[in-house]
C-alpha cells in the first residue's frame, strides 16, 4: 500500500459529520482532515503492520488522519531523537499529540530525555507532548522504577500554574497517572498535589483539587492497596 493508496481511501472515507465533531472538542489542526475515525485508522494500520519509510511519508502529508495513522505503523526501533524534534515540530493538535506520544514516542530510548526538554517549551502542543509522555510511561512502562517519576513531580509543579487548556490538562493527567502506580508513587503525587494548591493561580489550582479527587479517591486507593497485597 503506497502513500497516494491511502490519502485516496481516506478521501473516500472523509465524513464532514465527524470533521465538524472534532472542531468541537477543540481539535482544529492546520492540516486537511477528512473526520476519519480512529478506530478505522487502526483498522488500516492492522492492514499495514509495521512500515516506518511509509509513516514518514504519510507525516509530511498535510493530512490530519494520515499523520494519525503514521503514529500507528512508525517502528519506535527507527525514529531518531531528531526526527521526534522535526515531528513535534508540525504538531498543530491536542489528538496528534496524544497519538503521536502515546503511540509511538513513549517506546523510544528518547522518551525520558524529551520529557525534560519538552516540558519546558513555550509552544502549546510541544509542551503538551512532554507531559503526555510522562502520562503514557506511567501507564505503559512497568518496568521503570519509582525514581524516574518522582523526578517527575517537581516538573509538574513547577509548570502548574500554565493556564493554556491543553497544557495544563496534560499536567493534571501526568500527575493523576504518576499517583496511580502504586501506594509509594501515589503518596508522593498526593503530597505535590498539596504543595501545587498553594500556588496562587487558578490553574494550578485546578490542577490539584482534579488529581487529588482521584488519587484520594475510594476505588484508586483500594486497587493499590489489591495491588500491593
Amino acid at each position: 500500500m503506497t502513500k497516494d493508496d491511502i490519502l485516496q481511501r481516506l478521501q473516500a472515507l472523509a465524513n464532514p459529520t465527524n470533521t465538524a465533531g472534532l472542531a468541537r472538542y477543540g481539535i482544529r489542526p492546520q492540516t486537511m482532515v477528512y473526520g476519519v475515525s480512529v478506530n478505522i485508522l487502526r483498522d488500516i494500520a492492522k492492514e499495514i503492520k509495521r512500515d516506518h519509510a511509509l509513516a514518514e511519508a504519510l507525516w509530511a502529508t498535510d493530512v490530519h488522519e494520515a499523520r494519525l495513522l503514521a503514529t500507528m505503523i512508525a517502528d519506535h526501533k527507527q525514529i531518531s531523537a531528531d526526527a521526534m524534534e522535526r515531528w513535534a515540530l508540525t504538531f498543530d493538535s491536542w489528538d496528534i499529540v496524544d497519538q503521536t506520544c502515546s503511540n509511538l514516542f513513549y517506546k523510544t530510548p528518547f522518551a525520558q530525555e524529551k520529557v525534560t526538554a519538552w516540558t519546558v517549551r513555550d509552544e502549546e502542543f510541544i509542551k503538551r507532548a512532554g507531559f503526555v509522555l510522562m502520562a503514557a510511561l506511567s501507564v505503559h512502562d512497568k518496568k521503570a522504577p519509582d525514581e524516574l517519576f518522582l523526578s517527575f513531580l517537581p516538573i509538574i509543579q513547577r509548570e502548574a500554574s500554565d493556564a493554556r487548556n491543553f497544557v495544563k490538562k496534560a499536567i493534571n493527567w501526568a500527575l493523576r497517572q504518576i499517583g496511580k502506580r502504586n501506594l509509594r508513587l501515589n503518596a508522593a503525587a498526593i503530597a505535590t498535589a498539596e504543595q501545587i494548591q498553594q500556588i496562587d493561580s487558578k490553574a494550578a489550582r485546578w490542577v490539584a483539587a482534579d488529581a487529588l479527587r482521584e488519587l484520594r479517591s475510594q476505588n484508586t486507593q483500594a486497587r493499590l492497596q489489591r495491588k500491593a497485597q
